[in-house]
């Protein structure tokens, strides 16, 4: 059973949140758990969601007892965090709760309870600050609108 001090656990859904957990976490003034899972829907290149889950990586240690927050780059169709939300909470947590960077409810399919969006946008492709395309433009400082003939 985790005490007090390691309850709370910050869940960064890899590889796009890094850096929004990075400073999401230095600003939370409690004590925080960090743990890292990779899920992915997309892959080879796509701009839209297979709908199909895959988990990369899984967790690292339990969640049973402790008060998780989801960290999330970006919600688009809402598909894979819908299936983490189940997988995890089979896991006997304490409480789940996700708080995303960027938020696009106009591509939603299913009904999710978002608790933190950092801000809500419109239907583009967006990169930068962890997001990306086949891997590339995470390491841009902004996030901008991913012109579509660089991927179309």
């Amino acid at each position: 059973r985790c005490n007090a001090v390691c309850r709370h656990l910050g869940l960064s859904v890899l590889k796009g949140s890094l850096i929004f957990v990075a400073d999401l976490m230095r600003a939370i003034p409690s004590n925080v758990v960090i743990d890292l899972m990779e899920v992915s829907s997309y892959g080879g290149g796509n701009t839209e969601s297979s709908g199909t889950v895959r988990i990369l990586k899984d967790l690292s240690g339990t969640i049973e007892g402790r008060d998780v927050l989801i960290v999330e780059d970006i919600i688009d169709t809402g598909l894979t965090l819908n299936y983490l939300m189940g997988y995890l909470g089979g896991k006997s947590p304490r409480s789940i709760r996700i708080v995303t960077l960027l938020n696009k409810p106009a591509r939603r399919l299913v009904d999710l309870k978002v608790d933190w969006t950092g801000f809500e946008i419109p239907d583009k492709f967006v990169v930068g600050y962890g997001l990306d395309f086949n891997d590339q433009y995470r390491n841009w400082p902004d996030i901008a609108v991913l012109k579509p003939e660089l991927y179309a």
